[in-house]
């Protein structure tokens, strides 16, 4: 049986939006340290995702990020750009994990340790919640960073999300370096739309 000692939950946020980078969480959670509330990050509130974000990074044996940048999304397509910044969260943890649980379909590949994936993992595995949230805290303060240097869009109300707002002000103003110019949403708009004016 393996020692959950050395068990690594994997996730990311920022599959569906269209701007800002996809952020993948590799967390190792201390047994001896149960951490009480993990869920799905998507469940729960901004305030407790932070609160458990700031628990989870003091009391897991080890956690890491990685991440995918905007340009490699629209390289290699959003799945594959998810997988990286797993893979990548993986390879930045200080401690090689025995086994890595991912959430989802698919294991990113060339992992140096076996994976298995589990679909809605993040609801289920507490390892996987809490690299849930991790991922979710890390992606929500960079496009609260996005939002700074283009207002116009709203970052920091949607996160980048396809919502009504944020498909107006992607009309009005046309796409900023952020967007991911592969999302069909945003491809139509350059195809279409004559901007007012570019931030």
């Amino acid at each position: 049986m393996l020692d959950a000692l050395l068990i690594a939950g994997v996730d990311e946020a920022g599959r569906g939006p269209l701007a800002g980078p996809v952020i993948a969480a590799a967390v190792m959670l201390d047994p001896s340290y149960p951490i009480v509330g993990l869920a799905d990050s998507k469940q729960l509130s901004a305030a407790r995702r932070e609160q458990l974000a700031t628990e989870i990074r003091t009391h897991a044996l080890a956690w890491a990020l990685g991440r995918a940048d905007v340009a490699e999304i629209d390289r290699i397509n959003i799945l594959q750009a998810s997988l990286l910044a797993m893979y990548r969260a993986v390879e930045n943890l200080h401690m090689a994990p025995t086994q890595i649980l991912v959430d989802g379909k698919h294991c990113p590949p060339g992992l140096a340790r076996p994976c298995q994936a589990i679909v809605k993992g993040d609801a289920t595995v507490p390892a996987i919640s809490a690299a849930s949230i991790l991922a979710k805290v890390a992606r929500d303060a960079e496009l609260r960073e996005l939002h700074d240097r283009y207002p116009d869009y709203g970052f920091a109300r949607h996160k980048g999300y396809p919502t009504a707002a944020h498909r107006q002000a992607l009309r009005r103003f046309g796409p900023c370096p952020a967007h991911r110019r592969s999302f069909a949403p945003v491809a139509a708009v350059l195809s279409t739309t004559v901007f007012a004016r570019r931030p």
